[in-house]
């Protein structure tokens, strides 16, 4: 990385999706991802649209993936999910289940 490139933040993500309001949260439940409207989407209504991967230079508990998430009805937000030690994904199936829904965008580190 060029050492004059701004390094992102997670936080600064964060808030560049809510002054876009893009800030919806999709969250694991047993019916499938849900952003808190009372709809469960499945894999096939999804797309990747952008991955950003955090890496903590003082603390491992700083390394997580950010995905930002496109449903086929529009509704635009994202899923955070820590890396290793510190996932907060243990046995829910959040693992299978973003790995079956496609990628459109790219990754940024």
């Amino acid at each position: 990385m060029d050492s004059t490139q701004k390094m992102t933040t997670l936080s600064e993500v964060l808030e560049i999706l809510r002054v876009n309001k893009k800030d919806n949260e999709f969250t694991m439940a047993p019916e499938g991802f849900t952003a808190g409207k009372g709809k469960f989407y499945q894999p096939e209504d999804l797309k990747i649209i952008k991955t950003y991967r955090f890496e903590g230079d003082s603390s491992p508990s700083e390394t997580c993936a950010l995905y930002v998430i496109e449903a086929n009805d529009g509704l635009v937000g994202y899923s955070i999910d820590a890396y290793g030690v510190y996932s907060n994904h243990e046995d829910d199936g959040y693992d299978d289940f973003l790995r079956r829904i496609p990628v459109e965008g790219t990754e940024v580190k």
